[in-house]
């Protein structure tokens, strides 16, 4: 299973990023191979300064060796192997018109001292940044995911769906940080879900990606903005900072097992603003939005 989800993932980073780089127009992503010196390594590509994509990244990674001490509070195991793989990918586009995106689909092992796996899962999800409101694409993304889940449970779109905006809430700010989309993690075989299964369904939800965002991208990327749009932009933004470092376990994990900082800390926009006491005018599409933040809706 390890070997097929990690040619998943490289095969899914190229035929994201060739379509990014086509919508884009301008810039290409670079590409840093990098090695784990306790086990592993990575495939990192970042987009910058494009005309579209203000800043971006597409990582893959996989990484193994003796679970590190914090991993070993966490699972509750004195000693243990394991093996890790990822495709993360965050993407910042330039015009406040269109959302950024975030997605990660991952896949974990952990090993006894024979090597016999003991326990393994899936985990994964993409949701949708936008800083101006336009409700027929907060439909479109949550159409896809709910398409895609609908393929292997009725159930599985409201479940992650509901999962996502509890996860991706800024508590401190009493908001989420965008509209959603799937959250799931932990996915292990069961009775009706083998791991088999769950590859096809984290397949599904990855397959569905380009689907759900790129049409957003093409019918926003050439609308006018002003300096004020780019200025709340750039606020908004600002959340996006606060929850990766504050409680993105993804974020805090890397930082606490010695993680590659570069890989971690590729999530964070290039240009962004904390005004003091800022809030949106009454009445406005700045104001309209976070609203929404604040009460999460359903889509579809």
């Amino acid at each position: 299973m390890k070997d097929k989800f990690y040619q998943y993932i490289q095969d899914l980073q190229d035929t994201i990023t060739s379509k990014l780089e086509a919508i884009d127009g301008n810039a290409q992503f670079q590409e840093d191979i990098w090695k784990r010196p306790e086990g592993g390594g990575g495939r990192t590509r970042v987009i910058e300064n494009g005309d579209v994509f203000e800043k971006g990244g597409v990582n893959i990674s996989a990484v193994y060796g003796e679970l590190p001490e914090t991993m070993r509070k966490h699972f509750g195991v004195s000693e243990a192997n394991f093996f890790a793989c990822g495709l993360s990918l965050v993407l910042h586009p330039k015009n406040p018109m269109v959302p950024t995106v975030h997605a990660n689909w991952r896949y974990f092992e952990m090993y006894n001292q024979n090597g016999d796996i003991v326990d393994q899962w899936f985990g994964g999800g993409q949701d949708l940044t936008p800083y101006y409101l336009f409700e027929e694409d907060a439909k479109h993304f949550h159409k896809v995911c709910k398409t895609a889940c609908d393929k292997h449970n009725p159930d599985f779109y409201e479940t992650y769906k509901t999962r996502c905006d509890e996860y991706f809430y800024n508590s401190h700010r009493n908001e989420a940080r965008g509209i959603g989309g799937l959250f799931f993690d932990y996915c292990k075989a069961t009775s009706t879900m083998s791991m088999g299964k769950w590859f096809n369904f984290v397949a599904e939800v990855g397959d569905s990606f380009l689907e759900a965002y790129v049409p957003i991208v093409e019918k926003r990327k050439d609308l006018p903005f002003s300096q004020e749009q780019r200025n709340w932009q750039e606020i908004r933004r600002g959340r996006y900072v606060e929850f990766n470092l504050v409680h993105d376990k993804g974020t805090l994990f890397g930082l606490k097992t010695n993680g590659r900082i570069e890989s971690i800390l590729m999530s964070l926009p290039p240009h962004v603003q904390w005004v003091y006491d800022h809030h949106p005018e009454a009445g406005s599409d700045e104001e309209k939005l976070v609203e929404v933040l604040r009460n999460p809706k359903d889509w579809v």
